[in-house]
């Protein structure tokens, strides 16, 4: 006896599969407690991994904050997330901002490396390329604060890994819609 033969699975398949790609989303909600925790469970509780995260206030007045997160999925799984973000209550508004052509994406990165003699040298040289700043400096070692797109800070560690990289603080990716208009 035959076995049925059914149409392809869209999960096991790569018909029907998408380019996976990384996304900035940013969710404006009311500044009240457990909001940040909704956002992360929402995220958890699907198994969507967060890359990067930050949170601040943006209009003390009227008690609102702004989270933005990147993560990374088919562009279907991003609107699926999206949509759920939108129907948290806490949730005013969600802007996926790889999506919106004129946004501008920035992260700061502290970045300790251990160095003598030449490769002091090449280190300082190399953080003047990046437009690195020097913020701590021992006999054997430097802390470097540089901030740009995250490929930048990425190429800057990748750079300083030889040298004698020690450890790496990110904060996160902050963005922002170009323009006159609020996102």
């Amino acid at each position: 006896m035959k076995a049925p033969a059914y149409p392809p699975s869209p999960y096991s398949s790569p018909i029907g599969k998408s380019h996976i790609e990384s996304h900035t989303l940013s969710v404006l909600v009311d500044n009240e407690p457990g909001v940040l925790s909704r956002v992360v469970g929402l995220f958890a509780a699907r198994s969507f991994n967060i890359e990067s995260l930050t949170v601040a206030e943006v209009a003390h007045e009227r008690h609102l904050s702004r989270i933005t997160i990147v993560t990374s999925g088919a562009i279907e799984t991003i609107d699926q997330v999206r949509h759920q973000l939108e129907r948290l209550v806490p949730v005013l508004s969600v802007t996926d901002l790889t999506l919106a052509a004129r946004a501008i994406e920035r992260e700061l990165a502290m970045v300790k490396v251990r160095g003598k003699g030449d490769g002091r040298v090449e280190a300082l040289q190399l953080a003047e390329a990046f437009r690195a700043k020097v913020i701590d400096a021992t006999t054997e070692s430097f802390i470097f604060e540089i901030t740009g797109a995250p490929r930048k800070i990425d190429d800057f560690v990748d750079l300083m890994r030889p040298i004698g990289l020690v450890e790496v603080s990110r904060t996160g990716v902050a963005a922002i819609s170009r323009g006159p208009e609020p996102i």
